[in-house]
């Protein structure tokens, strides 16, 4: 393969490559088993599109398996080469091609939090983010990813708006470039890397408003759900992180002591800070305020959104791996009776922590709750008295896009699309378990 990468930098030595090899898998019990061994053969280091397409040209020509990552911030082996062979790093792709007021184009492999750097200057930042902002990359959210902080306010990535360009470069001994605009982006989005290589992106951004931090505790979890369910219904209250958790989740959180109260449930808000008052006045009295504070994102802070959506399990990992999590979304026509359902049925097995999010325009729950791990076939029975109670799941502990996945199967347009730009199958294999190589 030397020969056709030319001057493009790799990386051969095992120990790295093996590192580099891995994802967040381990929150899985079961995938930490089954992923263990896992690694790419070689990485390679592309500078440039230019670095991406030679490098493209000689897997498919000598038919050597492709998989593309970036920060590695996935939790379910969504970028660990299951085949083997090249394992190709983005993170030197990087910058802004361009920003103006509502968008910025810019290249896959930039950090997030150096992108709203980029951004806020102009009054700008993205819509929304995952709690691992400070370490993900912008490719690896679209590619990975669903929704985050903010998507209180804007839903998840696949909403129309929330991608408005994807360039990909095609997986053929003549790879091909292509630009993909508005739904026709929705191609690469959360398909684990399977449809395409991202180079660029053209996202939508907010007005960068001065966050505030707040944590407001409470005697029960039901109380903290309500008056979360009021605070994001609270449209002109502009928000973008609504998270009620319940103890003794909050008991992990060491560097947030002060602000969780022992026994005390949790809600966890970023509120733009001219419409705290407004915040207050839906509280009215309910829970006691413990934090409130600018959110800072320096490396000597810890964000508040670091003890939200999956960093709250994160938080019980670093220092007990004897729990993992699910990741659901409740039915927005029942939510209440639906969480206190689900509350009272796994007392003490599954521990509540939710996300308020607008989904298809109504807001309702997701949710990552901490689940105290027994074994492999209570865990699926969990998941499965979860779907038979209406609560969807997107089940965190399969590496596959189709088993991961809330609806089960890989999306019609996302599995041909597939057949149009990796024909061979040699991009991210085994991830997108129904594509069958056309070529």
């Amino acid at each position: 393969m030397a020969p056709l990468l030319g001057d493009v930098p790799t990386i051969t030595e095992p120990t790295i490559v093996r590192r580099k090899s891995r994802d967040f898998f381990w929150y899985s019990p079961i995938l930490a088993e089954e992923l263990k061994q896992v690694a790419a053969d070689i990485i390679v280091r592309p500078r440039d599109e230019a670095d991406v397409i030679r490098t493209v040209s000689a897997c498919a020509k000598l038919r050597v398996p492709l998989t593309v990552r970036a920060g590695g911030t996935g939790n379910y082996g969504q970028a660990m080469p299951l085949a083997g062979g090249v394992l190709l790093d983005m993170t030197d792709i990087t910058g802004v091609v361009w920003q103006k007021p509502g968008s910025v184009r810019v290249r896959a492999g930039t950090n997030i939090l150096a992108l709203d750097q980029e951004t806020r200057p102009n009054g700008f930042e993205l819509r929304m983010h995952p709690s691992t902002k400070r370490t993900a990359t912008i490719g690896g959210f679209v590619a990975g990813g669903s929704g985050g902080v903010g998507s209180v306010a804007y839903g998840g990535l696949r909403e129309p708006g929330n991608i408005l360009a994807a360039r990909i470069v095609t997986i053929e001994e003549e790879p091909r470039v292509l630009e993909l605009r508005q739904d026709a982006a929705q191609k690469v989005n959360r398909a684990y890397g399977t449809t395409g290589i991202i180079t660029e992106l053209e996202m939508p951004t907010a007005p960068a408003w001065p966050w505030i931090d707040v944590v407001v505790a409470f005697d029960t979890f039901m109380q903290a759900f309500a008056a979360g369910c009021d605070i994001a219904h609270a449209d002109g209250v502009v928000k973008k992180l609504v998270t009620p958790i319940a103890w003794p989740i909050p008991a992990q959180f060491t560097a947030l002591k002060d602000a969780c109260p022992d026994g005390k449930a949790i809600l966890v808000c970023m509120i733009a800070e001219p419409f705290l008052e407004s915040f207050r006045a839906i509280l009215g009295g309910r829970g006691t305020i413990t934090r409130e504070a600018p959110s800072r994102e320096e490396p000597t802070e810890t964000p508040l959104y670091e003890y939200a959506w999956n960093h709250t399990t994160l938080q019980w990992l670093k220092t007990d791996r004897s729990i993992t999590y699910l990741q659901l979304l409740y039915p927005h026509d029942r939510l209440e009776d639906s969480v206190r359902e689900m509350m009272e049925r796994f007392d003490g097995e599954v521990l509540p922590h939710l996300e308020f999010i607008r989904f298809a325009g109504r807001i309702t729950c997701s949710a990552l709750p901490i689940v105290r791990y027994s074994t492999p076939e209570r865990l699926f029975a969990i998941i499965r008295e979860h779907e038979d109670s209406g609560v969807m799941v997107a089940n965190p502990h399969v590496f596959g896009l189709e088993g991961g996945s809330r609806h089960k199967r890989a999306e019609a347009d996302q599995l041909g699309f597939k057949a149009e730009v990796d024909p061979m199958g040699l991009l991210n294999p085994g991830k997108m378990e129904s594509y069958v190589p056309v070529r």
